[in-house]
């Protein structure tokens, strides 16, 4: 089967997606590659949660069960490398966390709440390290403008033996029908400015 691209993502990658919101993401990766065989999409929400919160949560999963795509519902990045499916399906060659957020919706500046998303994202890294081919890399999208820049993604990387790869801007129309959402709260299913936004490539060696 001819290999397919889109920006940093190809069909021919083990791919991992993880804290996904309406899914939407991974179907528009799904699209690109005209299958989804390759993908494993998770969210922290049980499927029956997704579709009381987002509007086309439940089209979106049936159409990448069917391109293929593998779904697993109430998965924690805090103990992910321990689920039932995951601990046994590992060395994917890019794990994919889109604008983490710990789910407090409180002041962004809090000293409290940016260690709350700090933790969140130090989390998410243990374990992705833990599920990652030797040569795969492991992605983190978020804004970089005050006060999310306070979360210093890339030193919570590198205090976790990882080597910072490369930090390249985020380009919200390269994903056609990606719609980021809140996620909670009564404005769930809305989606937030992104603004200034980076994804942090992360592997095992510089």
């Amino acid at each position: 089967m001819e290999k397919k691209n889109i920006t940093h993502y190809s069909s021919s990658q083990k791919i991992l997606l993880v804290g996904e919101g309406d899914f939407s993401f991974s179907l528009c990766l799904a699209k690109a590659f005209g299958s989804a065989v390759n993908m494993v999409a998770t969210s922290l929400d049980d499927r029956v949660s997704l579709a009381w919160k987002y509007t086309n949560a439940i089209t979106n999963l049936s159409e990448l069960e069917g391109l293929g795509c593998t779904i697993l519902h109430e998965v924690d990045v805090h103990n992910m490398n321990q689920h039932l499916y995951l601990k046994h399906h590992r060395n994917f060659d890019r794990i994919i966390f889109n604008f983490p957020h710990s789910g407090v919706f409180s002041r962004e500046n809090y000293v409290s709440v940016i260690e709350l998303h700090k933790n969140l994202v130090s989390g998410f890294l243990r374990n992705a390290k833990d599920m990652l081919n030797y040569f795969g890399q492991i992605h983190i999208t978020h804004k970089t403008t005050h006060p999310y820049s306070c979360w210093n993604i890339k030193n919570l990387g590198e205090d976790l033996g990882l080597s910072f790869l490369e930090e390249v801007d985020f380009d919200q129309f390269s994903y056609p029908g990606y719609n980021n959402k809140r996620g909670a709260g009564s404005n769930c299913d809305q989606s937030f400015r992104i603004g200034e936004s980076s994804t942090f490539k992360f592997c095992f060696h510089g």
